[in-house]
């Protein structure tokens, strides 16, 4: 009888383990979601030409403006300002540095993929092209 309750408090000691340790990961699955969408669900090596070398970064650079002007107008601060490391900062220099932070987290995970490290889950496949034949057989 021993040895079941000992088992069932270590079975109870593990779940308490479990959920400590999701209550400690719950707050930053979304920033482990964007790190893990932009590290191995975008092929950086077709977004990164049409950003750089086709002026795609301009509409990025607008849609992240967008996001801070909206974003700081539907959701200030509670006390007006935020305590980034000490600093009190406005709104929207704090909407500013949120933003830009996940823009340098997109880049930084753009550059680990393109070195290749992380080319075994990065498998992109492309689409085979049917080729329809623009002859005189209608379908």
């Amino acid at each position: 009888m021993e040895l079941l309750t000992a088992l069932w408090n270590l079975v109870l000691a593990l779940l308490a383990v479990i959920v400590t340790l999701l209550h400690s990961l719950v707050p930053w699955l979304p920033l482990i979601a964007w790190i893990a969408f932009w590290l191995l669900a975008v092929n950086w090596s077709k977004l990164y030409p049409a950003l750089m070398e086709r002026g795609g970064i301009v509409g990025v650079a607008l849609l992240g403006l967008m996001t801070i002007l909206i974003w700081g107008a539907i959701a200030p601060p509670d006390n007006g300002e935020y305590a980034l490391y000490g600093l009190h900062v406005s709104n929207f220099v704090g909407k500013t540095v949120f933003v830009t932070g996940m823009f340098v987290i997109a880049a930084m995970c753009a550059s680990v993929q393109l070195t290749g490290v992380c080319a075994p889950c990065c498998l992109f496949e492309e689409p085979v092209v049917e080729d329809h034949g623009h002859d005189d057989h209608h379908h």
